[in-house]
């Protein structure tokens, strides 16, 4: 039997030659051609949901790159980083197609450097409105959806509304898909941890949702202290009388002492 690093640099070689055939293949059969299709639209997904984030933030405010960057990683979450060299990208396509504007500030301080700041443009806010109230089956994704969520604030209830039942059954479709296929009893102790774990995440996002989506239907709540300071302000019934209940012992008291 040979070692252990030679079976593990002829798997290693296996995979890279089929990369390799999937490479050269990409083009010419229909199988390959698929899969080209699909990563390329993949891309075009995660560049498109960019670009969205990028309008919304900066539909609240100009800002920098490095202030904008920071901004995009604590809306897109922890699971993604971005990097400049994803955004930057993005601004100089956004920049073509008339979405935003840079504008040169002087910075304050000893440098005289310029700092290139972003705006959005008419056209870029047109195209966001038109583009987060979109309800199709892209807004129920992933990433996506996370991202839409996060300017749920931006959009009606009906929007709302059919965004989250929308995720929430592509989720279902997702865990009922995951149960049907959990490993036989006595597999691997770790694969079926992990298992279980996929399962009970996704248990927990489609219980969120059906909350989110009970709290939509039912409308907005009432402010807190609205009625409380309603009665405050409003007099009680015979309020005028007890007072003037109170007022007459004080007159005779005072007509008394007078005599």
């Amino acid at each position: 039997m040979g070692s252990p690093k030679a079976g593990v640099a002829i798997r290693t070689r296996y995979i890279d030659a089929i990369g390799l055939f999937d490479t050269k293949d990409s083009g010419r059969s229909p199988r390959g051609r698929a899969r080209q299709h699909e990563g390329r639209r993949d891309v075009a997904s995660k560049g498109a949901t960019l670009e969205l984030a990028v309008l919304g933030l900066l539909h609240d405010s100009p800002l920098h790159g490095y202030e904008l960057r920071k901004r995009l990683n604590l809306l897109l979450g922890w699971t993604r980083l971005l990097s400049y060299g994803s955004l930057y990208p993005a601004l100089k396509r956004m920049l073509r197609a008339g979405l935003v504007t840079e504008v040169a500030t002087d910075t304050p301080g000893v440098s005289r450097r310029q700092r290139i700041v972003y705006q959005i443009t008419a056209e870029g806010s047109e195209y966001f409105a038109g583009k987060i109230t979109d309800v199709g089956p892209s807004a129920w994704e992933d990433e996506d959806f996370n991202m839409r969520f996060a300017f749920f604030s931006r959009t009606d209830s009906e929007v709302r509304l059919r965004i989250l039942e929308g995720r929430r059954s592509r989720l279902q479709e997702r865990l009922d898909r995951a149960r049907s296929n959990r490993g036989p009893a006595g597999a691997d102790r770790y694969i079926s941890e992990l298992q279980r774990h996929s399962i009970e995440s996704v248990e927990r996002e489609v219980k969120w949702l059906t909350d989110l989506i009970a709290a939509e239907r039912a409308g907005p709540e009432p402010r807190p202290g609205a009625a409380t300071t309603r009665s405050a302000t409003t007099p009680a019934k015979g309020s005028s009388r007890s007072k003037t209940a109170t007022r007459k012992p004080d007159q005779r008291t005072q007509h008394k002492s007078v005599k």
